[in-house]
Order: structure tokens, then sequence, then C-alpha cells
């Protein structure tokens, strides 16, 4: 059978077999979200080494079985900790799941299979070798997302791996607030500080999934050339536009911060047929 060697910006549909070609490491994550990925790439970046080599794949193109034996054979076998975060169960990807928890069975390497949704799936839980308490606090980091969360997720593996001090659990992520570059929790005051004096306010709002998959280099780019074209930026987070809590949020901070001009980012109607503007 003909084998594709994937190369970086291939895009496999999983229809047919691929090699991905990653080399081994420590740690394997895979999962089907790419905002995902992307985030713990963003955070092993700015852990470096402080935590564990790390290899991403995403299951969509592990789709064929020879891909898989493929990966399970280079990658997999020779790795220490490997992480499944699927969505749709043990019937979405059976042989992958099946084939992955018997090398890891067969070398001593441990597993943790995660739902890929905020929702328990208890049958997968026979194919982990971690216990049920480290398993969930990985998935929590996983769940609720964003770059705090990203690098706790690392950490945590470096923890499985090699001891220590555990780190924090996941923090829950808010419906919608304000954000700043290498702010955790970020206040109006603090973000003030940022500000030139006298200048004009910028409010600049954008999807909350942005900040959970940590793909924020677009809105750092506004923010950084708002700052360059004279004007103080007040980047908000939100769920949409339709929701209470986001809605409600950003009339307190422009309740605290009059914009002179709003910057919306988020591609939805704001309203639905028939209802009031």
């Amino acid at each position: 059978m003909h084998l594709l060697n994937i190369q970086a910006g291939d895009i496999a549909d999983g229809s047919q077999a691929v090699d991905l070609n990653q080399q081994p490491a420590d740690v394997v994550v895979l999962s089907a979200a790419d905002t995902e990925l992307a985030g713990l790439a963003q955070a092993k970046k700015m852990l470096g080494d402080d935590v564990p080599e790390l290899r991403l794949a995403n299951l969509m193109q592990l789709g064929h079985n020879m891909s898989v034996d493929v990966y399970v054979d280079k990658t997999i076998a020779k790795s220490k900790l490997v992480i499944i975060r699927l969505l749709g169960g043990h019937s979405y990807w059976p042989y992958g799941l099946e084939r992955i928890a018997g090398i890891c069975a067969d070398n001593d390497i441990q597993l943790a299979v995660l739902p890929g949704d905020d929702q328990p799936d208890p049958d997968l839980d026979r194919f982990s070798t971690i216990d049920a308490n480290k398993r969930h606090s990985l998935w929590q980091y996983l769940v609720h997302g964003g770059p705090a969360n990203a690098q706790g997720f690392l950490k945590f593996t470096n923890h499985l791996l090699h001891g220590g001090e555990r780190p924090a659990n996941a923090a829950m992520l808010l419906k919608a607030g304000l954000y700043w570059p290498g702010e955790t929790l970020p206040t109006v005051e603090k973000i003030q500080m940022k500000w030139a004096a006298g200048a004009p306010i910028a409010a600049l709002t954008f999807y909350r999934a942005l900040i959970q998959g940590g793909s924020l280099d677009p809105v750092n780019a506004i923010i950084l050339a708002l700052q360059n074209h004279g004007l103080n930026p007040l980047p908000i987070f939100i769920s949409s536009l339709k929701d209470d809590v986001s809605s409600a949020t950003i009339d307190s901070l422009f309740g605290q911060c009059s914009p002179d001009v709003v910057l919306n980012t988020t591609g939805f109607a704001v309203s639905k047929p028939g209802a009031k503007w």
C-alpha cells in the first residue's frame, strides 16, 4: 500500500495512509481540536525546557489503520506519557485507541484517555493507566483552556513523569472579561497603566475561543497597532454579543472606560429575526 509522507503544511483527512514522520518524545498529545493543539504548542514555547519534550498530532490525520500503525511504532512506542482527547467515544476511533492502549500496556507507558468535550465518558476509563484523579486534572486544564491552563497542563505532565510539586488545578475561564498580553488576570487599573495619558480609548471585542485556544497573535497585533497609532486599547473577550453575561460585562467596562471607538471582531449577528433591536 502507498504511504504518503506528510510535510509541514500538508492537510490529511485520514482517507489515505500517511506517515506523520514525528520523532519520539516523552509526551505525546492527540486531539481533534487544532486550537487546542496550537495552544499547547504555544505553552511549550513559553515554558521551554521546564516541561518535557512534546509531540502533538491531530486525530483526523490518523483515520487510516496503517497511519495508526506507523505512528504507534515510530512515535508512541518510544514515549513515556500519551494523552488522547477523544470526542465521540471509543466508537469514533476504535482501532487507534485499542492499538495505542495495547502498546502502552506492553511498554509501561502512562496513558490518559480523556473526553473530547466537557461531558464525562466512563467508557473511556478502561483504556487509561493513569488514575482517575490525575486524569480529571489533565482534562480540566483542556476543558477550561487558555494560556495559563495550557501551561498548567504541561507542568502537570512534568509532575506525572518526574514527580515534584504538583501544579495548581485548572482555573475557570470567565465567559467574558478583560485581556492584555502577558497578564494572567488583567484589571481596568492594570490596563490603564499601559495607556498614554489623554489618548482616545479603542475598545476591541473578540471571541473567548481565541483565549481558550491560545490563538491570540492577531489580537496582540491589533493591540500593538492601536498603541502605535496613539490609541489606548481596551481588549475584551466575550462568548457572544447575544450572551447576557458578555453584554453585561461590556456595559460595565464601557461604564468605567467610555470608548471613543469600538472595534468588533466577532463575526455573527447581534440579533435574530423577529427580535426587538
